[in-house]
């Protein structure tokens, strides 16, 4: 009788990724899209959460080294990853339906805010009161989306220390790829035993950034300058869709790296919006369930319509899309090299307090007085207490109605 395999006993369960139905897997991230509520932090949060922390899809460590890959490309990164989990499950056409279920929720909603925008406008009192509470659940759901990817990456002192310093240098203004060499390098020095040459590098990253802020601080100087006059201009569907694929190609290290750019050209060059109407479309933006990117829908809509916003759209999403069902072969051998694995941790770590810099502009803005911080501190306890897939929608929508309350009762 044949010796049986030895099964060594162990408790870690080895990753594999199902083969689903492309209709299965189409509302899948349908779902995602539907729950993705928070931007970009709180997207790649629940993405991980499922398919790495639940389903076992790919390893945690293969996760992270995929998401620093996608934060060098060009393109939003959840966007990025969805295409990517569907292109493991059934190929390229796989990749397309993940990409595109996960798209739409935003594209759709963003469309017919538009449409609400021009025709009614979002200075009713009703719909303010909603939005306050929306943005301060929005602000609660990054912060719980910061401590979940957080805990996972920061392993060591070396990679807190990589991460702090990439936060200070974003608010230093530093160029995000400069900011993810040095992070980068930094680790892979430390993995080659060089501590004295990683410490000083990081430390004079870290006081440059310093230095840097605190003459940016002593200036007095503002993000956006004030355009509240749109010149007449008027531009064509083609000059949209090329405005997006150009926009696209230029989303690395995140959605806010393309915001100067689309803002330059809707409001300065061809001047089609007041930069008025760009920060409400922000603001809007941020409390969908898509990447920020979904900004260009708006940006479109306003300049050409229905048209417009498809046009803008197609074009921010095509690259995204591209890089990852065009270039997929590739990407795997460059995750899989084990010689990369110490600067991808690097710049994992640095990607965190990149969007950890950018969670913190995100609630500077949404925390906006007595019943904001209420509602904030509030969807907290929850997220931290409830772990749950519906904890997402729930608090959303009932901050929404907790605004409408006050609004009626006060």
């Amino acid at each position: 009788m044949p010796k049986q395999p030895i099964i060594p006993k162990t408790n870690e369960i080895v990753p594999c990724v199902p083969s689903e139905s492309y209709g299965r897997l189409f509302f899948r991230f349908l779902r995602f899209g539907l729950l993705a509520w928070g931007g970009p932090v709180a997207q790649i949060a629940l993405i991980r959460q499922e398919l790495v922390e639940e389903e076992r899809w790919i390893s945690r460590e293969r996760f992270n080294r995929v998401l620093a890959v996608y934060q060098i490309l060009p393109g939003p990164e959840a966007s990025e990853l969805c295409v990517y989990f569907g292109m493991l499950s059934r190929g390229r056409f796989g990749g397309l339906l993940a990409g595109l279920g996960f798209v739409l929720p935003g594209f759709i909603l963003m469309l017919l805010l538009s449409w609400f925008y021009l025709r009614y406008g979002i200075t009713s009192p009703i719909f303010s009161a909603a939005f306050l509470g929306m943005q301060a659940a929005v602000g609660a759901l990054i912060v719980r989306a910061v401590h979940r990817i957080g805990s996972h990456v920061l392993l060591n002192r070396w990679l807190w220390g990589i991460a702090i310093s990439a936060l200070v240098a974003h608010f230093a203004g530093i160029h995000f790829l400069i900011i993810l060499a040095i992070a980068g390098v930094v680790y892979l020095l430390v993995a080659e035993g060089k501590a004295g040459w990683a410490a000083t590098l990081l430390g004079v990253s870290f006081i440059a950034s310093l230095a840097l802020l605190y003459s940016q601080f002593s200036a007095g100087r503002s993000a956006l300058a004030a355009a509240d006059v749109a010149s007449p201009g008027v531009p064509s569907i083609l000059s949209l869709f090329s405005l997006g694929l150009r926009s696209g190609l230029l989303t690395f290290g995140g959605a806010y790296t393309v915001i100067p750019y689309l803002r330059n050209e809707a409001v300065v060059t061809i001047g089609w919006m007041t930069d008025s109407q760009f920060l409400d479309g922000m603001a809007l933006a941020g409390i969908l369930p898509a990447p920020l990117v979904i900004l260009g829908t708006f940006v479109g809509y306003l300049g050409g319509g229905l048209y417009g916003g498809i046009a803008l759209t197609v074009g921010i999403y095509l690259p995204a899309f591209a890089f990852t069902l065009i270039g997929h072969e590739m990407l795997e051998k460059f995750v899989e090299n084990k010689v990369l694995h110490s600067i991808l941790d690097g710049v994992t770590a640095g990607v965190v307090g990149l969007i950890a810099a950018t969670a913190l502009v995100l609630l500077r803005d949404a925390i906006t007085g007595w019943l904001a911080a209420l509602i904030f501190v509030g969807g907290l306890i929850l997220l931290f207490r409830w772990n749950s897939k519906a904890s997402v929608p729930v608090l959303v929508l009932g901050a929404a109605l907790v605004g409408l309350l006050v609004y009626f009762l006060v």
